[in-house]
């Protein structure tokens, strides 16, 4: 039975992107009220706040200051660490670090010209806690990362991680730091290869370029390609360079494809990506916004499809570290990622949600499930086989599984040049209180009525 290890922290949700913008951070609230209404906190070591659990009863013993481990064993009095500047330097570029720590929406109107340098504006603006909710979503990547690799667990969730756009130096695409690239960074201290899955609508343009030149990161990415669609990168063509080469593999598609012409495509790919390149941890990036009627995606993907994906990855048996990513119709998301964390507990979960705080999103229905729409699939078979012949056809060029020279493994944790003080989790308010005041009216409105905007999209 695999050993799953779930990081969350409430606070990630309750950050406000603006008015109109279609990132909403609280989509991962809902995802976790989905996960504990179906009791599957049960089954995994949960690495989050006592104050996050807002039933009576946790309220009580938080109270009483009672140890969770005497009722709940599975219960972890641990919540995932905040980054320090340092981790987030280990990729980031120490200056556009620190402008992230400095800036706030109060002060940005001085730094007109550093905003532009690190591409802060529209799709990724300056908000209220930005730092803290970058620091949110990478610590608890690096955790699950570290989890791994001290073999204390051999799958680990991070819903809240995935932010597969963040450059070195700049934001991009609603990201401002590169978890998933942390993580990787951190799975190579022990791992001679690690395998990144990107299965966003969007191209995994950061992480992909982060290891554009090594051999020690294969990066494979099936997203959406062409008609001016963000991020406009990952052309077949585009197969790493130097010893990197042939270790970018890109599966570029168009708009429409199913559950039969995207599950066949990945499970042929990905088995020879893993015979060939035989990695010793895979990262899974499972943004949801590739699912059918998704705001800002294209695809039409049912929660079964995509679930599927992740069934297939975990069969292999290898560490694996998986994160969440885009995905803008929110109860969509939650209800996918649900179903995913369901699927990596071997769990299939009833299709009738139960109660939890944010049923009435999941209506008129209050079910999992969400039907594909009646849409053409602009992928033709012949299509869909070019591209499996020429993937197959860069995966030969590869002899054989890179090594790499045993060296003293780095040590997990780096010095924080924060003052202890601001890192002390008491000083924060009360997560449950935090929740209550969290709801905007122009935040959440279902469906259609919602107000964001499908122009654009990350």
């Amino acid at each position: 039975k695999d050993r799953i290890s779930y990081f969350y922290d409430g606070d990630v949700g309750n950050v406000y992107f603006g008015p109109n913008h279609p990132m909403k951070p609280h989509r991962l609230c809902m995802t976790h009220h989905l996960v504990l209404s179906y009791d599957l906190h049960k089954k995994m070591e949960i690495y989050v706040g006592i104050e996050l659990c807002s039933s009576p009863f946790f309220v009580l013993m938080n109270c009483l200051n009672v140890s969770f481990t005497l009722f709940c064993s599975h219960w972890i009095l641990q919540r995932p660490h905040k980054a320090y500047p340092t981790e987030l330097a280990q990729f980031h570029s120490a200056d556009y670090v620190e402008f992230l720590h400095r800036i706030t929406p109060d002060t940005q109107h001085l730094y007109a010209s550093e905003l532009t340098r690190y591409n802060l504006g529209e799709d990724c603006p300056v908000f209220d806690d930005l730092f803290e909710f970058c620091q949110i979503y990478a610590g608890g990547t690096l955790d699950a990362a570290r989890r791994l690799n001290h073999k204390t667990c051999d799958i680990a969730i991070n819903w809240a991680g995935g932010l597969h756009h963040a450059k070195k130096c700049e934001a991009s695409g609603f990201c401002y730091i590169n978890d998933l690239v942390l993580g990787i960074l951190e799975l190579l201290k022990y791992h001679a290869r690690v395998l990144y899955i990107d299965i966003d609508v969007h191209h995994g343009d950061g992480v992909e370029e982060a290891f554009y030149f090594t051999d020690r990161v294969m990066t494979v990415s099936f997203h959406k390609y062409g008609d001016m669609f963000f991020p406009g990168t990952g052309d077949i063509k585009d197969i790493g360079d130097r010893e990197g080469k042939y270790y970018a593999i890109n599966i570029p598609l168009k708009d429409g494809i199913d559950d039969t012409s995207f599950t066949r495509l990945f499970k042929t790919i990905i088995a020879k990506v893993v015979e060939t390149y035989l990695p010793g941890a895979i990262v899974l990036q499972c943004g949801a916004d590739s699912l059918a009627r998704d705001r800002l995606g294209c695809f039409n993907l049912s929660i079964e499809g995509h679930a599927e994906c992740v069934k297939f990855v975990k069969k292999f048996k290898i560490p694996l570290l998986v994160t969440g990513g885009g995905g803008y119709t929110k109860e969509n998301v939650a209800r996918c990622w649900a179903v995913e964390t369901g699927v990596l507990l071997d769990t299939e979960l009833p299709n009738e949600i139960p109660d939890n705080e944010y049923i009435e999103y999941f209506g008129p229905d209050y079910t999992l499930k969400v039907p594909n729409l009646n849409m053409d699939n602009l992928n033709s078979k012949t299509y869909l086989s070019s591209i499996k012949v020429q993937v197959m056809e860069s995966l030969r060029a590869i002899q054989h599984a890179p090594g790499v020279q045993m060296q003293e493994v780095p040590p997990d944790f780096y010095v924080p040049d924060f003052d202890e003080d601001e890192l002390d989790p008491d000083e924060r308010v009360d997560q449950h209180t935090q929740d209550k005041q969290v709801h905007r009216d122009d935040e959440y409105y279902e469906g259609d009525n919602d107000n964001d905007h499908d122009d654009g999209g990350h």
